[in-house]
């Protein structure tokens, strides 16, 4: 067989038989050898940055590897802002890329690219296969790299000659999944310790501990705390829990940042603590000694003075703290975080807030929610309402605008048996728009709700409360498109709402509508998403409503 045989060979192997790719000259023959594997479904995307966001809404969705698949020179560098997207959420990918033929390489050849110079700060490993004879091996590597420890993406560079030369080896068995790291004896009895001695304590959950909700949520009723998850660990928790406290950070809710404020033992389990988490880090958790569990030693201590490190996986080290619980009883700490849990904007008007509001509430607790980057994102995270893990799909740590589209046609394919729905805004939707032709081939039945205020919401709200409202390159009203006709030029279904009273029956004819359908919320111009962390401030100082004369 070929190089290029044996790579889908290795593939079909480990059960990765569903790539998202776009085909080019130096990857041609990958895809004429795809031609004699018909169990493996190939998605032709639009663009080659819908082929690897779709590929991480396929692995955010599922838990396993998502594969994408890009042509040498600018298809490879297209898929830069995926891979670095997928590194900082720990999204396992496997890329593939094709290169120029070995003795070209370095010459500067047409569609010449150091891809894996290019992408070595972005991804968890890569590799530039110089021989037929590795590939198989390397392929399986990457898959292994992918998903291990710290998830995280990996991008596989074959030379075109490659993948047309002979190989006669064994296309190596998948490894077992499953594999724990198991934290220490010595750490786990140091954290329980700790964690007896508190009187105000606080569980935060980040996005490293989606696959351990189980776990967790037997923790934290175990130990009877109140529990806090971060944007990236929406669902790990369900929402409906009393113990549940919302998200924490720049747009989190008071409740969250109030307790993580007050809080005299914090553990934090499968998170970083990153800026938009912490505030102004000096100030984060100024009276709490924190445990911080996380399978990455990188990052433990990285950011926030640590007192008691625990290095394992987010279900291991649950499943060990809960084996040691005790019930906290602190109506005290308890009645504070009730009145907390009381302060919430609430959208009463018709506004950005109130249509993600509708929206959100016709959620079911199987449905997966996709979002692009922006306002519609905060509001989106602060209004629904998760009960399951893996039905939250986000841009975290890169806040990519045009993820959440594509993502959301991962996800549908990964999971056809539940309803997929992306929220995303005028500006972001279309960076990646071009994807609507892949709705239309493929049948992908995800509903897109376009949140069409005619501005870059964010950067707009920056603006109007740091830069004296001095709106800058933030308008789009004047070259939007038209988004109900834009879907119907693909053959979707389309339908539009331009105020409350028009809003439930739009919604009606979008959810009920069989197959892909867009729903185009027209808002007013200028709405804020509140509370508020404004950036350099601790969570102390989050501004929970609009000031006077910010929009509200």
């Amino acid at each position: 067989m070929t190089g290029a045989e044996a790579l889908w060979r290795t593939l079909v192997a480990h059960d990765l038989t569903t790539v998202f790719g776009y085909p080019g000259g130096a990857i041609m023959p990958v895809y004429d050898a795809l031609t004699a594997f018909p169990d493996v479904r190939h998605v032709l995307t639009r663009h080659e940055q819908g082929a690897i966001h779709a590929a991480e809404g396929w692995a955010k969705a599922t838990g396993h590897v998502g594969v994408c698949i890009a042509t040498s020179g600018p298809g490879a560098t297209n898929l830069v802002t995926g891979l670095a997207d997928a590194m900082l959420d720990s999204v396992p990918l496997v890329a593939i890329t094709g290169n120029v033929a070995r003795h070209l390489i370095g010459t500067d050849a047409f569609q010449e690219a150091d891809i894996t110079g290019i992408t070595l700060p972005v991804t968890k490993h890569n590799y530039l296969v110089k021989s037929a004879a590795d590939l198989p091996a390397v392929v399986a590597e990457a898959i292994h790299i992918a998903r291990s420890g710290r998830p995280g993406p990996v991008l596989i560079d074959i030379p075109k000659d490659v993948q047309l030369e002979a190989f006669d080896g064994e296309i190596p068995a998948p490894e077992p999944e499953g594999e724990r790291h198991e934290p220490s004896e010595e750490a786990v009895m140091a954290a329980v310790e700790l964690l007896r001695s508190a009187r105000r304590p606080v569980l935060m959950v980040g996005g490293g501990a989606q696959g351990a909700s189980r776990e967790i949520t037997e923790f934290a009723r175990a130990w009877n705390v109140p529990t806090i998850t971060t944007l990236m660990g929406l669902g790990v928790f369900p929402a409906s829990d009393p113990l549940w406290l919302g998200m924490p950070g720049m747009h989190g809710s008071v409740a969250a940042n109030r307790a993580i404020s007050g809080a005299d033992v914090l553990v934090g389990i499968g998170l970083r603590f990153d800026d938009r988490v912490t505030g102004r880090v000096r100030d984060f958790a100024p009276n709490a000694r924190i445990i911080h569990v996380d399978i990455d030693a990188a990052e433990i201590g990285k950011i926030v003075t640590t007192n008691v490190p625990v290095r394992g996986d987010a279900a291991s080290a649950a499943r060990a703290l809960t084996a040691h619980a005790r019930p906290f009883d602190h109506p005290e700490w308890n009645a504070e975080i009730q009145e907390w849990k009381g302060r919430f904007v609430r959208h009463e008007h018709w506004s950005a807030g109130y249509a993600v509001k509708a929206i959100t509430d016709r959620l079911g607790p199987d449905d997966i929610l996709a979002t692009d980057v922006g306002q519609h994102q905060m509001l989106s995270a602060q209004l629904a309402r998760f009960e399951k893990p893996r039905r939250w799909l986000t841009s975290g740590g890169l806040g990519t605008m045009g993820f959440g589209f594509p993502a959301a046609i991962g996800a549908a394919m990964a999971q056809p048996e539940v309803r997929t729905v992306v929220i995303a805004g005028d500006g972001g939707f279309q960076m990646t728009a071009q994807e609507l032709a892949t709705l239309t081939r493929y049948r992908v039945p995800v509903k897109i709700a376009v949140i069409n205020n005619s501005f870059l919401g964010m950067v707009r709200q920056w603006q109007e409360m740091f830069h004296g409202r001095r709106y800058s390159e933030v308008w789009l009203g004047d070259s939007n498109p038209d988004f109900v006709k834009l879907a119907g030029a693909y053959g979707i279904f389309g339908v539009r709402a331009e105020s409350a009273d028009e809003l439930p029956a739009a919604i009606d004819a979008w959810l009920a509508h069989d197959g892909p359908s867009l729903l185009e919320a027209v808002v007013p111009h200028e709405h804020g998403v509140f509370p508020m962390v404004p950036a350099g401030a601790s969570l102390s100082e989050m501004v929970e409503t609009a000031p006077e004369g910010v929009a509200k």
